[in-house]
């Protein structure tokens, strides 16, 4: 089968840990040929989230928080099945997994400063609107006699 190509880095030094990744395997639906019944090439990976200590508390707060609604008893589980080959599909899912996480702890947006329209944008939108209403006046049958 060959070695993975782990570790899977979630962001900076912090990467999915090996021993907290739950593996598990079935068969896949869809097309094949003789060797799809036989083949459990669908892979699920399952990670602890509320349990983990591979992730720093605030991330994993953050993460615990994001990810609420996919959550199951504080496990997120990815699922990859388009790959005919198990061990890709381990890797698609892995990948899944760990760029999941990173989105689900990266730190907030900072928040936006409100600013002002300057007055210039302002007078020439104006300005425009005058010349379009004074084109669409123009337009009034009332002078064609």
């Amino acid at each position: 089968m060959g070695c993975m190509s782990g570790p899977y880095l979630i962001r900076g030094s912090v990467s999915l840990p090996e021993a907290e990744l739950i593996w598990r395997f079935s068969r896949s639906s869809g097309p094949g040929g003789q060797h799809v019944n036989t083949s459990d090439s669908q892979v699920e990976l399952r990670f602890d989230l509320a349990r983990t200590e591979a992730l720093p508390q605030v991330w994993k707060e953050r993460a615990l928080q994001r990810l609420a609604g996919r959550l199951v008893d504080g496990v997120v589980s990815v699922r990859a099945s388009e790959h005919r080959s198990q061990w890709r599909n381990r890797e698609t899912a892995a990948v899944r997994l760990a760029s999941l996480l990173a989105e689900a702890t990266a730190p907030p947006p900072k928040p936006r400063r409100p600013t002002r329209i300057p007055r210039g944008i302002n007078e020439r939108r104006l300005r425009e609107k005058k010349q379009r209403s004074d084109t669409k006046r123009g337009r009034t049958g009332r002078d064609w006699g």
